[in-house]
């Protein structure tokens, strides 16, 4: 019990996500998306942050 209000909210915000129109600033996304490739590269590189018992082979694993 209690949960058809916020049911109602969340197929309320749902219905207004998927059919309302939105301007997309392509310029923003596209800054936004170099920033993160060049940062993440460095992250990567950066050994003081890596676990010392990772051995990269997670992905393979699952």
């Amino acid at each position: 019990m209690g949960r058809g209000r916020a049911k109602a909210k969340q197929t309320k915000v749902a219905r207004e996500l998927k059919y309302s129109s939105h301007e997309t600033d392509f310029d923003a996304l596209q800054r936004e998306l170099s920033s993160n490739s060049s940062s993440s590269h460095y992250e990567e590189s950066d050994s003081e942050d890596q676990d010392p018992y990772d051995d990269g082979y997670d992905e393979y694993r699952r």
